[in-house]
């Protein structure tokens, strides 16, 4: 590979020289203006694939067989000293033309152009948008205030940038919530409860998965009698795990069994078959967890029963928290979610962020300890009300009409692996 710099009093005259010499095809890597003239600096269009890094000499190997030959072979090169180049060209082979670069200097400058592209990009991007938003004050009210409350950057933008033109505060605040009501799907009111099924609750440590199931199960007491209703825990990890759900059981009068395998587990949902629905309580784990899998395969493993998994979370994680979560647990397949600790989180638009932007089926949300009071089916209505009728943050954590135009631009449509599932839907 041979860069050539080429200088001339003009650029066209620097260009028909390095097209005279590199052909039309010829790329050009830098252009500046010098003491002595134009000066430019071009690569021949076959020469970039060498730009391709080259087998090292170290790494090829050779057969045993054949060292032998080729060590006497160099050195009979070695003693033949027809071999030998000229004094004078080989000091004329040694010597680098002016006009040539070394490729370390290539790699470099190309390091440079590529770093300058991303931020050119990066500053265009958040110009563009600051210009747009600042056309319209009211969509920057509306910007702050879905940022205020939690939402994403990323859900925000899509949000503001598909309201419509010449409304008002309030008018563009409507639009923005009925589009937020639209895209978080929620099940119908107690529809677990109404159908029936079995229903294994995974999630985290500490979400309140246990207390979440004794809730579920009271209410379906209420509804369908005590007969109809089991629990099931495979939780033996934690010490006196499963005695927790044994209590909650004595007090409804529910039969409480402990699941050791997927053999137990089949086993048991067999015999339970005439129950209108069964609670299963998993082991709360780190999502990280390399046990994880073994439990969602235990799961599985069941062949009679359609075991539904309902993701448990809690409304005081936070974003990356809840993001890395959900990406989890969605290659299991999880059928829906139910949002926890609502009276512990500063808002609930974190959580209704992550639901909205990854679909997921919203069932029901909690608010306290209290069983079977403390739970409710998923109103999008007041979920959102809830959400922006709560007080204003701490001024710590509120962006500045000038910072708007960096955080937007880099929560934008390039996002890694954000595209797919950060679409927001109107009427």
């Amino acid at each position: 590979m041979k860069v050539k710099r080429y200088l001339a009093a003009t650029s066209r005259e620097a260009l028909r020289k390095v097209k005279a010499d590199l052909g039309g095809d010829a790329i050009i890597l830098s252009n500046r203006q010098t003491v002595s003239g134009v000066e430019i600096m071009a690569l021949a269009d076959s020469d970039m694939s060498d730009l391709v890094d080259e087998p090292k000499s170290e790494d090829l190997v050779v057969p045993k067989e054949n060292q032998s030959v080729i060590q006497d072979k160099y050195n009979a090169n070695a003693n033949d000293t027809r071999h030998e180049l000229p004094t004078e060209a080989k000091q004329l082979s040694e010597r680098i033309p002016e006009n040539v670069v070394s490729e370390k200097f290539v790699r470099g400058l190309m390091k440079e152009i590529h770093a300058m592209k991303c931020t050119l990009e990066e500053q265009l991007a958040a110009a563009t948008w600051g210009n747009n938003v600042q056309r319209s004050s009211e969509k920057m009210k509306v910007l702050r205030k879905l940022l205020s409350v939690g939402f994403s950057p990323l859900l925000s933008r899509r949000l503001v940038d598909k309201l419509s033109d010449g409304l008002n505060y309030v008018q563009s605040m409507k639009q923005a919530v009925s589009a937020l009501m639209f895209n978080l799907r929620t099940a119908a009111k107690d529809e677990m409860v109404n159908k029936g099924g079995v229903y294994a609750l995974v999630g985290t440590t500490g979400v309140g998965k246990t207390t979440t199931i004794a809730k579920l199960a009271a209410r379906c007491v209420i509804r369908h009698g005590a007969e109809k209703v089991a629990l099931l825990t495979t939780d033996s990890y934690r010490i006196g795990g499963h005695e927790q759900l044994r209590i909650y059981g004595r007090l409804l009068n529910l039969p409480v069994k402990n699941i050791q395998d997927a053999d137990d587990l089949q086993l048991t949902l067999s015999e339970l078959k005439n129950k209108h629905i069964v609670f299963i309580d998993t082991i709360g784990m780190s999502h990280r967890d390399q046990m994880l899998a073994e439990q969602i395969t235990t799961l599985n493993n069941v062949n009679t029963t359609d075991i539904k998994k309902i993701l448990v979370m809690s409304a005081e994680s936070s974003d990356r928290t809840l993001e890395e979560i959900i990406t989890v647990y969605r290659k299991y397949s999880i059928h829906g979610c139910i949002v926890t600790k609502m009276d512990e989180a500063a808002t609930l638009g974190v959580a209704l962020d992550a639901i909205i932007r990854r679909k997921l089926i919203l069932h029901y949300v909690t608010n306290g300890q209290k069983v079977p009071e403390d739970i409710h089916a998923a109103n999008p209505r007041y979920l959102l009300y809830r959400i922006f009728n709560t007080r204003p943050g701490d001024a710590v954590f509120t962006l500045q009409d000038a910072e708007f135009a960096l955080v937007m631009a880099r929560h934008g449509d390039d996002d890694t692996g954000s595209k797919k599932y950060a679409g927001v839907d109107h009427e």
